[in-house]
């Protein structure tokens, strides 16, 4: 994945000075994060100081719109932050990325009143405030399958009191604003409420095989007065909340995400190819038939789903909102395209790597745990595979018509 003449694969992507500048900034985080990944990953404990830094470096503010004091940068350049980001800690990225990406979103679909958006952006670019909308529950489970959350917001004088419990929380431990969505008491409508972060308990409940480092934990609210101009949305059955009206492109954060922990895993397989020389051998196994095969097909996956997520990542840029809303089949098709390459290139990897790639001293058997959870990451398969179809038959029906 070289950009010949020796450019770095990191930089294939980037269009400006501005951007590589960017970027040299979230590259040497990304060295540090990887120093720290192991312990973290090892103990299932949440990386504040890798948040801290980020905070720091003014990375939480870059999505926010220019106006309020933001870098407003695209989702294009978005995503090549997100990769670096992970190839030195998949948690870390996938952890922030929610809220960096959330920022775009809000900024591209207008959802929240603006009095309301504004508080919330002065307080990401004053004192790098996190937000992020925290929507699944144990029963009802992903949002995306439309159930009703169990969660309830009782009417009362002056706003709403929530009560109940979610779960996959990502960035719960530092968590300054929480969208959450309850199912209004005395009605069929959800609504949407952005609560404080200090309001709500967080329950550890984050043990999981991969991505273990995101504190993904509950959240509860127990009696959580809600404000009524906290209330951001009213949603009818059925009904889609306003922030869907940029059609999702703020999620391609997920795919560059998991595409960033393949490249690291590609990187120290073929690191190992070019330096391990067995003394069977006259040279080292870089040259041997089948490693070359498996390292040109790891290349030719990231090839492919890079090259379609930033283009689609420039199509959504450039495009108005009625635009946006059409590329919704083909926004999934990245995250799908990308998770599934994802987990065969670091599988390529191991098998270049061998027996060695077990071992828990390298880095390999983690980013081979943590490529599976984007599996389990929205757009789920099964909805991409349909929206696609439905896509196809739609456009192929309308040619004829």
């Amino acid at each position: 994945m070289t950009g010949g003449a020796g450019m770095d694969s990191r930089e294939w992507f980037l269009r400006d000075e501005a951007q590589r500048r960017r970027h040299e900034v979230v590259a040497a985080l990304a060295k540090t994060f990887a120093e720290r990944a192991a312990k973290h990953d090892l103990e299932a404990s949440f990386p504040h100081e890798n948040i801290a830094d980020l905070r720091a470096s003014g990375y939480v503010r870059w999505t926010v719109p220019a106006r309020f004091g933001g870098e407003e940068i695209s989702l294009y350049e978005l995503l090549a932050h997100q990769e670096a980001l992970a190839r030195g800690d998949g948690s870390t990225a996938l952890a922030i990325g929610w809220h960096v990406g959330m920022m775009l979103n809000l900024r591209a679909s207008g959802a929240f009143p603006e009095p309301l958006f504004e508080e919330v952006c002065r307080s990401v670019v004053a004192r790098g405030a996190l937000i992020n909308s925290c929507a699944s529950e144990p029963v009802t489970g992903s949002p995306s399958r439309g159930g009703r959350p169990q969660t309830t917001a009782y009417p009362e004088a002056g706003g709403y009191r929530i009560r109940g419990r979610k779960t996959f929380s990502t960035l719960s431990p530092a968590l300054d604003w929480i969208l959450v969505t309850a199912g209004i008491d005395g009605s069929p409508d959800v609504g949407e409420f952005l609560l404080r972060g200090e309001d709500v308990q967080v329950i550890e409940t984050w043990n999981v095989m991969g991505m273990r480092a995101t504190g993904s934990h509950d959240i509860v609210m127990e009696d959580v007065f809600v404000p009524e101009d906290r209330l951001v949305s009213r949603l009818k059955p059925g009904q889609k909340s306003p922030r869907n009206r940029d059609g999702g492109g703020w999620m391609l954060h997920i795919p560059a995400t998991y595409l960033g922990v393949a490249l690291a895993a590609r990187d120290a397989a073929v690191r190992y190819a070019a330096t391990y020389q067995p003394n069977s051998l006259p040279h080292p196994i870089a040259k041997v038939e089948h490693i070359q095969e498996k390292m040109g097909r790891m290349e030719l996956k990231l090839l492919a789903a890079r090259t379609l997520m930033y283009d689609l990542a420039r199509r959504w840029d450039e495009a108005d909102e009625a635009t946006r809303l059409t590329l919704r089949p083909q926004l999934g098709a990245v995250k799908t395209l990308a998770t599934n390459s994802a987990m065969e290139v670091v599988d390529l990897a191991m098998r270049i790597v061998g027996a060695r790639s077990l071992w828990k001293d390298l880095p390999l058997e983690r980013y081979y745990r943590d490529v599976r959870a984007g599996l389990h990451n929205p757009p789920m398969d099964d909805v991409v595979y349909r929206m696609l179809a439905d896509a196809a038959v739609q456009d192929v029906m309308e040619g004829e018509g």
